[in-house]
C-alpha cells in the first residue's frame, strides 16, 4: 500500500517541514539538516528557502526522492507528490 501526502507545510518553530501522510502517519524533514548534508553555498541556501516557503511540497518531494542536487544544478522539474 502507498502512502498518500495528505498535507505539506513549514513549521518556523521548529525548523522543519511537516509531512502529513493520509494513514496518519507524519514526517518532519529538518531543513537545517538537509543543508547541512548537502554542504550548500549561499546561493543554494535561498533556492532551497525559497522553495521551503513558497511550495514545501515540492522541497518534500526532492528531500525524499535524493533529487536536492539535481534541483539545485538548475534541473528544476516542479513534479508534486499526490
Amino acid at each position: 500500500m502507498e502512502r498518500k501526502i495528505k498535507s505539506c507545510e513549514y513549521n518556523m518553530d521548529t525548523v522543519c517541514v511537516e509531512v502529513k501522510f493520509s494513514d496518519g502517519s507524519m514526517l518532519a524533514i529538518d531543513c537545517e539538516a538537509v543543508e547541512d548534508v548537502y554542504d550548500i553555498g549561499v546561493f543554494e541556501r535561498s533556492e532551497l528557502d525559497w522553495l521551503i516557503y513558497n511550495n514545501p511540497l515540492e522541497y518534500a518531494y526532492h528531500v525524499l526522492n535524493g533529487s536536492v542536487p539535481d534541483y539545485l544544478k538548475g534541473n528544476h522539474e516542479h513534479r508534486l507528490m499526490d
